[in-house]
């Protein structure tokens, strides 16, 4: 059974950007299964501006979260269990709701999604 916490991450991502603000995820680098920048982790939690213009294929699954981000300029593709999401805030009013870090789902993580070749395809309607 899934928990509820990746519909309170969606929601309240949802919420933030729906209000003007800027959301941010804290993630958990100790949880088993997080492929992230380690070195750019403070106390091994690591913080991702995850609004529209700072990150690229955000997708919050049941189980997994994927996002592709930039740290210092460079680009990286950041992968973790759902349950390894400790917090979620608006950076302007610090207000969020915090979690405590949970085990990853049993089994080997699904693969991430891929891009499709060629990018967007965009279709004038008249």
């Amino acid at each position: 059974m899934t928990s509820v916490r990746p519909y309170l991450v969606r929601a309240l991502l949802d919420w933030i950007a729906d209000n003007g603000q800027t959301p941010y995820l804290v993630v958990d680098c100790g949880i088993a299964g997080v492929q992230a920048p380690a070195e750019r982790a403070e106390s091994g939690k690591l913080v991702l501006n995850v609004s529209a213009g700072a990150t690229r294929n955000l997708v919050i699954g049941d189980d997994w979260l994927d996002v592709d981000c930039r740290f210092g300029g460079e680009p990286v593709h950041v992968r973790a269990p759902v349950g390894a999401v400790v917090a979620v805030y608006s950076r302007e009013s610090g207000m969020g709701m915090a979690f405590e870090a949970e085990d990853p789902v049993d089994g080997p993580p699904p693969e991430p999604p891929r891009p499709r070749p060629g990018g967007p395809k965009l279709t004038v309607v008249k």
